[in-house]
């Protein structure tokens, strides 16, 4: 695969704190009322759902479903996360941080998840070993399972061989995300990067992942995922060459 020219990386760093947030309203609990008991005559009924209320537990999870989740529930669901990471943190790098550790959780969940629908399809599952397979199978099959699209672009740094950048040029969790002028440098897509993580190290290839907004003209929140591969990795290539 041809890598084009990569974007120049990008530091995040800034110790300005943020400000709070509105405090979240207590979910309140409903009531329900018990039906009358039935006598001894009369034969006890169980409801299923109808045709257009299927059950969730019931649906395999070896068969992938797109479009599951619709756009503005997953946004208003990160928006709150992270406003609730938000007030509990005391400055940029530590909210990106504390992104960064819940994406990994997702991450090691999705990758496990994707492993079991491997195996239980009827081709045979195979272990990715070489480092550009498993880095083109996140930027495809990782990206279309979480996001349901794949990444845009997947380069390799000129200058510095264990460095390689995913690019995403219209990342879903950036969609609806505002973020106030004095807090610029904050890349939310940190989550994102934690997701990255987590499924390289899962697969044995360890490495340091980083978001860093590279916006354009064109592509205003456009993202890049700056993976930083871990010396081992690199040696175990070489020996598989």
């Amino acid at each position: 695969m041809a890598y084009t020219q990569p974007h120049p990386r990008l530091s995040v760093v800034s110790n300005s704190s943020h400000s709070s947030v509105d405090h979240l309203s207590p979910t309140t609990t409903s009531r329900f009322s018990l039906p009358s008991v039935p006598s001894l005559h009369s034969s006890i009924t169980t409801t299923k759902p109808g045709p257009n209320r299927p059950n969730i537990y019931d649906r395999p999870l070896n068969k992938t479903r797109s479009a599951e989740v619709s756009a503005s529930a997953f946004a208003f669901l990160f928006s709150e996360v992270v406003q609730y990471t938000q007030k509990r943190v005391s400055g940029i790098n530590d909210l990106e941080r504390q992104l960064n550790t819940l994406g990994y959780r997702l991450g090691t969940r999705a990758l496990e998840l994707m492993v079991w629908r491997a195996e239980g399809s009827s081709k045979a599952p195979k272990r990715e070993l070489k480092l550009l397979s498993v880095l083109m199978m996140v930027h495809t099959q990782v990206w279309k399972a979480v996001f349901g699209k794949g990444a845009d672009a997947l380069e390799r740094s000129v200058e510095n061989p264990d460095e390689y950048m995913i690019i995403d040029n219209d990342p879903l969790i950036e969609r609806h995300i505002s973020v106030p002028r004095d807090m610029s440098q904050l890349s939310c897509s940190s989550f994102t990067a934690g997701i990255v993580e987590a499924v390289l190290d899962g697969l044995s290839f360890p490495a340091r992942v980083t978001s860093h907004n590279t916006p354009t003209v064109q592509y205003p929140n456009r993202t890049t995922i700056l993976i930083k591969l871990e010396k081992s990795v690199l040696e175990r290539e070489e020996l598989l060459k």
